[in-house]
């Protein structure tokens, strides 16, 4: 194993186990990088945080916190993996699960997405939801006249840039609306 600060070779065993590195003279726990390296092999393997806390004998917060982690160094990856990058399509995309969607009042539980295809990748920004507009909508007693409206404005006000009606992104949310069934948080 190299130092995993400076890639040196020269490591020290301590008597607490951990390794020191004689060039830059900095601490770590061989156990805790394995722990990691297991951590990141469950995240790719896209199981959830009980799941993996649970195959691999940890405790949940700390997996959690480590899959945010996780999901945080992939988004600054994103982030500066897209600037300066030719827009080739873009739409805007309501996601709203299975279960919800026969219910016209679920509306305000829906996700709204802008998602954009850069060179073979999506992108998605999750734009702000509706749940803030629920209950006045529903108090106001003109629900089937507001749904109407609501209806046509999506229709008309909906952003898209595609060149074809199967592209890459409407490929990602089928992906999306086949896999996202496992998550319950979702449901």
């Amino acid at each position: 194993m190299n130092c995993i600060y400076c890639n040196n070779k020269k490591l020290y065993e301590l008597k607490s186990g951990q390794l020191k590195c004689s060039e830059c003279k900095k601490k770590f726990s061989p156990k805790k990088v394995q722990r990691d390296f297991d951590l990141i092999e469950y995240f790719s393997k896209n199981l959830t945080a009980n799941q993996t806390a649970n195959n691999l004998g940890l405790n949940y917060l700390t997996v959690k916190t480590k899959f945010e982690l996780f999901r945080g160094v992939i988004i600054n990856f994103l982030e500066e993996e897209y600037q300066d990058k030719d827009v080739l399509e873009y739409d805007e995309y309501i996601y709203l699960s299975q279960s919800k969607k026969k219910i016209k009042e679920n509306i305000f539980d829906a996700q709204n997405f802008l998602t954009f295809h850069y060179k073979d990748k999506i992108y998605n920004l999750l734009m702000p939801n509706l749940k803030r507009y629920k209950n006045e909508f529903l108090d106001s007693g003109a629900g089937e006249a507001h749904f109407k409206e609501f209806s046509k404005f999506m229709m008309l006000n909906k952003i898209s840039k595609t060149q074809k009606r199967e592209n890459i992104i409407t490929k990602f949310w089928i992906f999306f609306e086949e896999n996202i069934l496992k998550y319950k948080a979702f449901l």
